[in-house]
């Protein structure tokens, strides 16, 4: 692989997991669900509005769970196909940071989807399927974790 060829590459990777973990925290910001500081993104004064998964527009709530969909997945199968990454990966703490975050953000979502009230019953259903996928591959990419990292070790 790739990072066998050019052992940089994992300083290359232990310098883009900040960024990583900034996009757990900025659906957490975008759901209401952490507080101002924790967002790369300035808010204006005259914008404090508490927006909650369950209150905020559909197009907005879709577009998190596509994206928490897509960086899930996409987690997921880069640690699958390149588990010595996971050493990288909790020099950043990211178990605790991705627990954290699944429990924060999971139940809240997942409340909202099935809360709200859809014209059109396969939006629900697509919704539904997307964040049900999105903390399937969190749970496996934490199990690849914690196999790699403290289990393997045990075993060797």
């Amino acid at each position: 692989n790739i990072f066998t060829q050019q052992p940089s590459y994992f300083s290359d990777l232990d310098e883009t997991l900040p960024t990583v973990l900034q996009v757990f925290n900025n659906i957490l910001y975008k759901c209401g669900l952490q507080c101002e500081g924790a967002s790369a993104e300035p808010q204006k004064l005259e914008e404090k509005v508490n927006v909650t998964p369950g209150n905020m527009p559909l197009q907005e709530l879709r577009d998190i769970v596509l994206y928490l969909c897509d960086t899930c997945t996409t987690l997921w199968a880069f640690l699958d196909v390149f588990p010595l990454a996971c050493q990288t990966f909790q020099k950043h703490e990211f178990c605790n940071r991705l627990a954290s975050f699944y429990e924060l953000a999971i139940p809240e979502l997942e409340s909202a989807i099935k809360k709200r009230h859809y014209e059109d019953n396969s939006v629900f259903a697509d919704l539904w399927r997307r964040i049900s996928h999105s903390r399937k591959k969190m749970i496996e990419a934490f199990h690849i974790l914690i196999n790699q990292v403290c289990l393997q070790p045990i075993l060797e």
